[in-house]
């Protein structure tokens, strides 16, 4: 959970006030896994909490969905150590990162149709914009770094990005309707086709692509 902290919670009765709020955020996971978009209500009376009490912890609906969106702490999804080629280093960046998409898709939904509100204000607070999947891609392909320029490697990195993660989850199975392992696997098989290719045009000629 993102720590999203208040002043009522800083004050005495610390123990108290952290069950409290775990209690909340718990209801709010299950009546999201269960289907439904929690509100701050819903959560107090599936917690037998007092609405005033709830809101003094989530003062709107926004604001418990920040917080009850999974924290994935993991700088790095690569072993340790990690395997030096760069498909071998994706592979595994990109299995792991779905997997962590699926087991919290509930969260991930709700996290995504905040990400598409028109609110420019709050452009940047939202966990789905802060590139944690980005980096981890970056890492994986790494060793890329000494046989491709900056820009096109970035690229790469954005394209892999763009064919995984939840958004490509919601459509391949919402709309495709494919089952989840196999979008998983479609998922998959996209960022090595991406990766593959670019290696292709590294190999062309011998020498870097013109950008």
């Amino acid at each position: 959970m993102l720590n999203v902290s208040t002043p009522y919670e800083m004050g005495g009765r610390i123990h108290q006030k952290q069950r409290t709020r775990h209690a909340l955020l718990a209801a709010a996971r299950e009546l999201m896994t269960g289907g439904a978009t929690p509100t701050v209500d819903a959560a107090a009376a599936r917690a037998s909490v007092s609405r005033t009490t709830a809101y003094r912890y989530f003062p709107n609906q926004r604001t418990l969905f920040l917080a009850v969106y999974p924290e994935i702490g993991e700088r790095s999804l690569l072993p340790d150590p990690p395997p030096e080629d760069p498909e071998a280093r994706l592979d595994l960046v990109i299995e792991s990162f779905l997997r962590l998409i699926v087991d919290t898709e509930p969260q991930q939904r709700t996290m995504l149709r905040l990400s598409l509100e028109p609110d420019p204000s709050r452009r940047g607070d939202l966990p789905l914009r802060q590139g944690r999947a980005i980096g981890w891609i970056a890492e994986a392909l790494a060793p890329l770094r000494a046989r491709m320029p900056e820009i096109r490697l970035r690229r790469l990195v954005l394209g892999i990005r763009s064919a995984t993660g939840i958004e490509a989850l919601v459509w391949l199975t919402d709309i495709a309707g494919l089952s989840r392992e196999e979008a998983i696997e479609v998922m998959r098989e996209s960022a090595r086709a991406l990766l593959r290719s670019a290696l292709a045009d590294l190999d062309v000629g011998g020498r870097r692509p013109a950008i």
